[in-house]
């Protein structure tokens, strides 16, 4: 387990993120642009770090200056809320690179259910699949009797 975690991202699922991890005992560090210096999120947190402007592609968007926050701050893990970066196998990867733990699916997970092709094609090869092919089949069995 991790004693410090950063959290990139603002608003109400930073807020969420913070409150949880601090019941689990764990330092929360906030980013922020410069919009965002008095929000709720900031005041939160045990830190705060100025992140940059206010335009998200160069504050929250950008993965060089969390993955330097996250270090100069001292945090083991990252949080990327929802959006922005949640769903970019580009910073997962650079968090792992960095020696950060990514509090999320890691970066081969992402490319893979990105795509809806690779992930039917996932399903199809599992076992889980057709399990649920023969409950589906066996349900319209019911159903037209």
């Amino acid at each position: 387990m991790f004693e410090r975690l950063l959290i990139a991202n603002r608003g109400e699922i930073a807020c969420r993120v913070i409150r949880t991890a601090k019941r689990l005992g764990i330092t929360t560090v906030a980013v922020y642009s410069e919009a965002d210096a008095g929000a709720l999120h900031v005041d939160l947190a045990d830190e705060g770090w100025l992140i940059g402007p206010a335009p998200a592609r160069e504050s929250y968007l950008s993965i060089d200056k969390i993955i330097e926050i996250a270090r100069r701050s001292g945090a083991q893990a990252v949080h990327p809320g929802y959006g922005f970066l949640s769903e970019n196998a580009r910073f997962s990867e650079s968090c792992a690179r960095a020696g950060l733990i990514f509090v999320g699916p890691p970066a081969s997970a992402m490319r893979l259910m990105g795509s809806k092709a690779s992930a039917k094609a996932l399903m199809e090869r599992s076992a889980l699949a057709s399990r649920w092919r023969r409950a589906i089949t066996a349900r319209r069995r019911i159903w037209r009797r």
